[in-house]
């Protein structure tokens, strides 16, 4: 799934090909890509065409545009991207991608949007937002490192509160947003700490450490447009991301660890995977 770096090249590609455009006309192929807007496809058709796209927006792992709709109330087209979903520029006249769901249509007449979701587990929905500009379902999600509102101190002392493993602590979107799976790894293996240690238990300044190795981390892969594994992250052209090549712990299993040459280990946690180094990163004790 797409974590805050892939998220946020894809929100620049829509700041710079789809802000500022009004959508003259959408498309939806089949309910499933609109199944979080209750009212239905057409209904988010007919809210969108005539709407103006003001910004595009992040929080997190949450994307959406910035409406200026046509009754004059701020709304956001909330674009949830699943384990698979693209947003793609395309010139009208190209063909339809396979896995197309939507498209939007512009008054320019050039390049369209189009949502693209091979396991279809992302979609469209029109969302209501609150004084902030926050759509409704986002509203419960913490804000993330490159928030200019971040806190870190407030973010560690939520995170030293829980008495759960210090990795299940940064995957809550409520405590910290935009740090998955991927990006839990790396800033874990580069500050040392083992993702089964209890988060009530590191000390203020380990857990310092360790978020602000997920802000460097996740800043070094922005800058090389994100982790592509497969085809099924690309930024608004199609390009995939480059930071895969400079991951040190995670995907990296049976590869020697880049600090200590000891071959990094995988396991299971929470239903997906966990990469260490077993010797900067000891299991804590009474850890099977």
């Amino acid at each position: 799934m797409p974590e805050l770096p892939e998220v946020e090249v894809v929100r620049r590609g829509l700041a710079e090909h789809v802000a500022g455009r009004t959508v003259t006309g959408a498309e939806v192929f089949g309910a499933r890509v609109t199944r979080r807007h209750l009212a239905g496809p057409q209904d988010l058709i007919d809210r969108l065409v005539g709407s103006g796209v003001a910004s595009a927006a992040r929080r997190g792992k949450y994307l959406w545009l910035v409406l200026d709709s046509p009754d004059g109330h701020p709304a956001a087209l909330v674009i949830h991207l699943g384990m698979s979903g693209q947003l793609l520029v395309s010139d009208p006249g190209a063909p339809y991608e396979k896995h197309l769901h939507a498209r939007l249509e512009f008054a320019d007449g050039g390049r369209e949007l189009r949502f693209v979701d091979q396991r279809t587990f992302g979609g469209l929905s029109w969302e209501e937002v609150d004084d902030e500009g926050i759509p409704d379902p986002v509203r419960h999600i913490a804000r993330d490192p490159f928030d200019p509102r971040y806190d870190a101190e407030a973010v560690v002392a939520a995170l030293r509160a829980r008495r759960s493993a210090v990795k299940r602590a940064l995957l809550d979107q409520t405590l910290v947003s935009g740090i998955g799976n991927i990006y839990a790894d790396e800033a874990l293996w580069r500050a040392g700490v083992h993702g089964e240690r209890v988060a009530a238990t590191l000390s203020r300044p380990t857990m310092r450490r360790i978020l602000g190795h997920a802000h460097e981390v996740m800043a070094e892969a922005l800058d090389q447009g994100g982790t592509s594994f497969d085809a099924l992250y690309v930024n608004v052209n199609g390009a995939s991301g480059y930071f895969d090549r400079s991951l040190s712990a995670y995907g990296q299993q049976g590869r020697p660890c880049p600090r200590c040459g000891t071959a990094i280990r995988r396991e299971s946690f929470m239903n997906r995977s966990s990469h260490s180094c077993p010797r900067c990163q000891p299991k804590p004790a009474g850890t099977a």
